[in-house]
C-alpha cells in the first residue's frame, strides 16, 4: 500500500512488524523495521530503492498496481546493501534497460551482490538529473554513512532528502511521520540505530554534515530507508546527528560483565554500590552480558561517559561473551570515554590484562588499574570494590 509522503512523492516500501534481529544476529530490532522506497511521479517516474530481497515479488506486485511499471524512467540506489536493493533483480527483469543511477562504489556492489550489468549510471555529489515540472535530484555521496558505497538524493521544489541509512531506525510503525509515532520509541530506537550503525564514521557524519549546509539547500522533509520518515521539523535530526558525532555522552557509568561462578559478578554489584554512594546523581548501570543483546550493550556504551567491563579469567583469556563485545567495541572509535577493568581469577590473573589492553587498543582512557579477586572474593575484596568504585566515580567529577 502506497503512503503520500507529498506533492508528488510517495512510499512505496514494506514493513517488517516480526523482524527480531538485523546485520544476521548482531543488531536485536524489538520494534520490527521497515524497507523504505520511494516513488516519484512527476514527467519523470522516478524510484528511489526497493526494499529486502524476501519481499521482492510482493514488492513488485504491489509497484504495478500503481503504475505500469515500463513507465518507470529512473531508479536511484542509494545503497547496496540487499535489504535496499533485494528487489532490483525481479524488477530488473521486467525493464531491463532502465537507468540506475548510483555511486562508482554501488555499482561495485550491486554487481557483486547480483552478477548482473544492468544499465549503470554512474554519479557524484553535485550531479543532477531533471524529473521535469521545474524539478531536480541532485545527488550527494556519503561514502561510509555507512557502506562505502552510500549517497543521499535531494528533490529540489519539494525540498525533500531522501537520506538513505542516515538519520533512520529500525522501527516499525504504520503511521510512518515522525509527529505521530510514539517520542519514547522513535527516540530510543534512533540513538540504538546511531550507536551501533553510524557511531564508527562519526567523523565522516560531522563532516557530510558540514558539507550539507555549504549546500544551502532547505530541507522540508527528511525520508530515510529504516524507519520513520522526518516531516514535522526534519532539522531536529540532523542537529542530534551533530550531537551524536561531536563524542556524545551523558552522565552515565555502564558496567558490564560475565561471570562463572558470582566472584566477578560480586565485584560488579559492589562498584556498583560504590559509584552510587560517591556520586548519587550519576546514571550507573549494570549488565550481564550472557543475558543481554549485544546492540543493547552498545547503546548503554555510546550513552557513557564511563565503562567498566569485567570477567573472570577461562583458557587463558576471558569468557566469548566478554570476548564478542570487545571484538564488537574495537571497531566503534569511541573517543573522550574512560575505562577500567575487573574480574577473578584462579591460577593465574590474565582476564583484567586482556580486557584493559582491548580497552586502550578501542581509545578508552584507562584511569584505574584493574581490580582482581583470587578465586571468590572475600570480605576484604568486596569492601575493596566498594572503594574502587568510589575512586572511579570521584575521577570522573
Amino acid at each position: 500500500m502506497k503512503k503520500h509522503i507529498k506533492n508528488n512523492v510517495y512510499w512505496v516500501g514494506k514493513n517488517h512488524w516480526d523482524l527480531r534481529h538485523f546485520h544476521g544476529s548482531e543488531f536485536s530490532t524489538d520494534k520490527g523495521s521497515s524497507y523504505n522506497s520511494y516513488l516519484i511521479k512527476e514527467e519523470k517516474i522516478v524510484l528511489i530503492d526497493t526494499v529486502y530481497q524476501p519481499f521482492s515479488s510482493e514488492f513488485v506486485h504491489n509497484l504495478a498496481k500503481e503504475l505500469d511499471i515500463n513507465k518507470i524512467d529512473y531508479i536511484v540506489a542509494n545503497h547496496g546493501e540487499p535489504d535496499h536493493s533485494g528487489a532490483l533483480p525481479e524488477l530488473m527483469k521486467l525493464i531491463p534497460n532502465t537507468p540506475i543511477y548510483c555511486t562508482e562504489n554501488g555499482i561495485k556492489s550491486l554487481k557483486g551482490h547480483y552478477h548482473e550489468d544492468w544499465n549503470f549510471v554512474p554519479v557524484k555529489t553535485g550531479d543532477r538529473i531533471s524529473v521535469g515540472n521545474g524539478k531536480e535530484l541532485i545527488f550527494i555521496q556519503a561514502a561510509m554513512i555507512h557502506w562505502p558505497d552510500s549517497m543521499f538524493c535531494f528533490l529540489t521544489g519539494d525540498h525533500i532528502l531522501f537520506s538513505n541509512d542516515a538519520f533512520g531506525q529500525h522501527y516499525c510503525s504504520e503511521l510512518l511521520f515522525n509527529d505521530l509515532v510514539d517520542q519514547g520509541e522513535l527516540w530510543s530506537e534512533t540513538y540504538k540505530y546511531y550507536a551501533n550503525i553510524v557511531q564508527p564514521f562519526s567523523h565522516l557524519v560531522a563532516r557530510k554534515l558540514e558539507e550539507i549546509i555549504q549546500m544551502n539547500i532547505s530541507i522540508d522533509c527528511i525520508c530515510t530507508s529504516h524507519g520513520i520518515v522526518w516531516r514535522d521539523n526534519p532539522m531536529q535530526i540532523v542537529n542530534k546527528y551533530a550531537e551524536f558525532a561531536n563524542a556524545y555522552q551523558e552522565n552515565q557509568i555502564t558496567i558490564i560483565y560475565d561471570t562463572m561462578y558470582g566472584g566477578t559478578q560480586t565485584i560488579a554489584e559492589n562498584i556498583v554500590k560504590g559509584i552510587s554512594e560517591a556520586d548519587p546523581l550519576v546514571n550507573v548501570k549494570l549488565f550481564s552480558a550472557s543475558s543481554s543483546e549485544i546492540s543493547d550493550l552498545m547503546l548503554e556504551i555510546f550513552k557513557s561517559k564511563a565503562i567498566m567491563i569485567g570477567s573472570p579469567t577461562v583458557h587463558n583469556g576471558v569468557l566469548y561473551t566478554i570476548a564478542g563485545l570487545m571484538e564488537f567495541i574495537s571497531g566503534m572509535k569511541y573517543r573522550n570515554k574512560k575505562a577500567a577493568a575487573f574480574g577473578c581469577y584462579g591460577w593465574h590473573d590474565v582476564s583484567t590484562k586482556t580486557i584493559e589492553k582491548g580497552l586502550k587498543e578501542a581509545g578508552f582512557e584507562i584511569v584505574m588499574p584493574p581490580i582482581s579477586a583470587n578465586w571468590k572474593p572475600d570480605e576484604n575484596v568486596v569492601s575493596n570494590s566498594v572503594e574502587y568504585g568510589k575512586q572511579f566515580a570521584g575521577l570522573l567529577k
